[in-house]
């Protein structure tokens, strides 16, 4: 996988969370998953096709799902209600359109699929990307909540 396609995410994610959730933004240190991995309860899922193919897959608790859900509109969740997951679905949006816009400008040509949003405990997300491992960059919001950007992208088999 190339670290092209990788590092908008990531900045995209880094900026849009600082802008709508909190200043309070860290990185953590980039590590890989297999494609097929189990997610933390809440995971918005944007798929890629074009140039090149594959996910990218927001995966967080469902506590941090809340209190994005709540930062974002200024109020308080208790469940994850319609609003709650449309907000979810809507943080995903909004990053991977930041990043597919950084992508086109350097000449790469590939659409998204709207998110599509998972809930639920004991849940696994697998892919057909056969060898190709996903690079998860944590993001740390606070003191209390952590978000992990999970990519698995290849370029497209012709």
């Amino acid at each position: 996988m190339r670290v092209e396609y990788i590092n908008p995410f990531v900045e995209a994610a880094y900026n849009v969370l600082k802008e709508v959730v909190s200043e309070n933004i860290k990185r953590g240190e980039i590590f890989l998953k297999p494609t097929s991995t189990s997610i933390m309860g809440v995971a918005g899922l944007v798929g890629l096709a074009g140039d090149v193919e594959g996910r990218v897959l927001f995966d967080m608790t469902k506590e941090t799902a809340l209190n994005i859900a709540g930062a974002m509109n200024s109020e308080t969740f208790t469940a994850l209600d319609e609003l709650a997951k449309a907000t979810i679905q809507e943080l995903a949006n909004m990053i991977t359109a930041q990043a597919v816009t950084k992508l086109h400008d350097l000449g790469f040509k590939f659409d998204l699929t709207p998110p599509a949003l998972f809930t639920g405990d004991n849940m696994e997300v697998s892919s057909n990307l056969g060898e190709v491992e996903a690079l998860v960059v944590p993001m740390e919001i606070g003191d209390a909540c952590k978000i992990e950007v999970n990519v698995a992208i290849r370029e497209r088999l012709k």
